[in-house]
């Protein structure tokens, strides 16, 4: 299975594009709260969207104004979730997570993006049979191997892999089981050095020279559309990454 971004770059996007982060965690909080309520405790998508909304900084105020907007606390716009997936230069597959009011502009700012950079739009599981949905929570080079399994086995994760190349290590959760796994490690005082839910493909595609540079493009200019929440591929950029 691919091992996805770096820490360091994940972190480094996150702090490009607050802005931009802001609006797409409004909106994923929004959606969460309207499909399982606007209580985090039984509610286990929205209580991750709040997470993610905190550790942008994003005030209590910001996200407790989204949730009450989705509830019908206060008026607010009504957002869709769509999945758009496709294939990038070099055969590289991707999928596209949006939530949009507008899905005549959002389909066309997609099929623009995969246009301009030599890719293909795709039909619906065209590609999405490549990835699995899972928890991940990434500990940086350094952090104690040991404990980390062994904490991570108990509290129900489904993995831990150390990667030779830098000794970062990742914790696999199945999507359900990933709130009690990162409760459980915090609660040890091993707190990650990031947690999400994501897409990770069983099998990487490698590209590289101007194929590579061309995936990237394609991939940044997905992920800076508005209505785009995640953009998830199964390219080994090598060096670009």
């Amino acid at each position: 299975m691919g091992r996805g971004p770096s820490i360091e770059a994940r972190k480094n996007a996150v702090d490009a594009q607050r802005g931009k982060i802001f609006t797409k965690v409004i909106r994923e909080i929004g959606v969460a709260a309207r499909a399982g309520g606007g209580d985090p405790s039984g509610n286990p998508r929205l209580r991750a969207a709040m997470d993610r909304g905190l550790s942008v900084n994003m005030s209590k105020d910001v996200i407790e104004r989204a949730i009450k907007k989705a509830t019908g606390e206060l008026e607010g716009v009504t957002y869709e979730e769509i999945r758009y997936e496709g294939y990038a230069p070099g055969g590289v597959a991707v999928i596209v997570d949006c939530l949009t009011d507008n899905k005549v502009r959002t389909v066309a700012d997609v099929r623009h993006a995969f246009g301009k950079f030599g890719g293909n739009l795709g039909t619906d599981g065209s590609v999405a049979f490549m990835f699995k949905k899972l928890g991940v929570l990434s500990f940086a080079s350094g952090a104690d191997e040991d404990r980390i399994t062994e904490l991570a086995i108990d509290a129900g994760a489904d993995d831990v892999v150390v990667y030779p190349e830098d000794g970062a290590i990742d914790v696999l959760t199945a999507p359900d089981t990933f709130e009690s796994v990162k409760a459980a490690m915090e609660g040890a005082g091993l707190k990650p050095d990031l947690a999400e839910v994501t897409m990770r493909a069983d099998n990487d595609i490698a590209v590289s020279g101007e194929t590579a540079e061309q995936v990237q493009k394609l991939l940044r200019w997905l992920e800076d559309l508005d209505d785009v929440q995640n953009v998830y591929a199964n390219a080994d950029l090598g060096d670009l990454a």
